[in-house]
């Protein structure tokens, strides 16, 4: 299928985007955008934001849309929330987020390290907005305990596609699963609230796409986000269709109308892009 054009991007003119890059090698520091392949990348190095990738580039999983390599991770590098936050001081950001590859082989799931990259960033930003990413520690009540105990601004868990497509897209993880770890993050009383996001474009229906709208909202989340699916290599499963903006508009409306005030839903949408906004941060960037 033809890239329409509603989803092609321009290349980098901006010299921070260069600078970008040469501070994230400097730090030796992983970013979702560079690993998973984003197609915003080019417009948030230019802006000097980059969504932090903790916890190596190795994933325990394998998930069939994700372009981050699977395998043995490497051991947990216990300096790395230090450079996180060094990194945003550096970049000047005001909100900030963190997330991983997914370690099942670690006993909280890399829990701790999330935890550590949030008071890192406390200690270096005070008043800067921390948003993580995080896995669903195989349902581990513990481990997300763990997170929200550093209250983040924003606690997000994709689910990533509908659940008929989990044993195909998704075969290491739960929809069920999912779920309920948003509803806990959604009921839990220090009041962090929950997000969460989907993909478009992998063999979905657009009733199968309300009904995980329907879902979330149900679940508690205060945030949705969905873009369209862009296969990383051929290696990838194929894109089934490429959603239209005006469709993706029209599914922001169906949310807001379950009460879902925080729709954010567009081809180039990607959890991390622009979450400042999405999380009432007005400007990503502090002044330099």
């Amino acid at each position: 299928m033809r890239i329409p054009p509603w989803l092609r991007i321009k290349l980098p003119t901006a010299r921070t985007f260069s600078d970008t890059g040469r501070l994230l090698a400097d730090l030796q520091l992983n970013t979702v955008c560079q690993h998973a392949r984003c197609p915003n990348t080019f417009e948030c190095f230019s802006g000097g934001v980059a969504t932090f990738l903790i916890l190596g580039r190795q994933c325990t999983r394998n998930c069939a849309f994700c372009n981050i390599t699977p395998g043995r991770p490497d051991p947990v590098d216990p300096d790395e929330p230090r450079r996180v936050a060094e990194a945003a001081v550096r970049l000047g950001l005001r909100h900030v987020v963190v997330t991983s590859v997914t370690r099942d082989d670690l006993p909280d799931g890399g829990a701790a390290h999330f935890a550590a990259a949030i008071r890192a960033l406390r200690q270096r930003l005070p008043g800067c907005g921390v948003e993580v990413l995080i896995p669903d520690f195989r349902g581990d009540a513990a481990a997300l305990e763990t997170v929200l105990a550093e209250r983040p601004d924003v606690l997000n868990h994709n689910v990533e596609t509908v659940p008929r497509l989990y044993p195909n897209i998704r075969p290491q993880a739960g929809y069920a699963q999912s779920l309920e770890l948003l509803r806990r993050v959604a009921a839990d009383a220090r009041g962090v609230p929950a997000k969460s996001g989907l993909m478009v474009g992998l063999g979905e229906t657009d009733d199968e796409l309300r009904a995980v709208v329907r879902d979330l909202a149900a679940a508690g989340c205060a945030m949705i986000t969905v873009g369209q699916y862009m296969r990383p290599s051929l290696k990838h499963p194929p894109v089934m269709r490429y959603m239209p903006p005006e469709d993706f508009e029209a599914l922001a409306e169906y949310g807001r109308g379950l009460g879902v005030a925080k729709m954010f839903c567009a081809p180039l949408v990607r959890s991390s892009y622009h979450a400042a906004g999405l999380a009432g941060q007005e400007r990503s960037r502090q002044p330099q």
